[in-house]
């Protein structure tokens, strides 16, 4: 039997994977709930959602899920171990250009750097892709700039 996932979401209380898939040969909408076992709020969410992917229970399941969906559900659930909102959770997945990412932990910054990443590769035009452009000229208005002390010319001549 073949399925199709559709939506995945999380579930706190007891801790498990919520899927709705349909049926490909019936094309009925069911919900499966996967409980998250052996896990707590020190666990390495990698590791976990690879688990649980490749679990032989899950795996026709979870087929068409994304690892890196996958990995974002298992951090939101263990930061809700850790006493943190789900805003909190969200928002740690999200990239601020303001923001100063040398002041964050090393788990945090891998979530922005993840973020980072994902969002790189949707806007990445490779040669083959047809509103590929080899060279794009663009022209920055100059009011917005600051001078700076190495943009003037020096007197010495170099």
């Amino acid at each position: 039997m073949s399925y199709e996932a559709k939506r995945c979401g999380v579930q706190f209380s007891p801790p498990a994977i919520i899927l709705l898939y349909k049926q490909k040969d019936t094309n009925q909408v069911r919900k499966r709930i996967i409980p998250v076992r052996n896990f707590s709020k020190y666990s390495d969410c990698c590791l976990a959602a690879e688990r649980l992917k490749n679990h032989f229970r899950h795996k026709e399941y979870l087929g068409g899920v994304p690892l890196s969906q996958l990995k974002r559900l298992h951090t939101v659930l263990r930061d809700h171990m850790q006493g943190h909102s789900l805003q909190h959770s969200l928002a740690s997945f999200q990239v601020d250009p303001e923001e100063d990412l040398n002041k964050l932990n090393d788990d945090d910054l891998a979530r922005k750097k993840g973020q980072m990443d994902q969002l790189f590769e949707q806007n990445r035009r490779l040669k083959d892709d047809p509103d590929f452009v080899y060279d794009i000229e663009v022209e920055f208005s100059q009011s917005d700039q600051e001078k700076c002390s190495w943009d003037a010319e020096s007197d010495d001549g170099f």
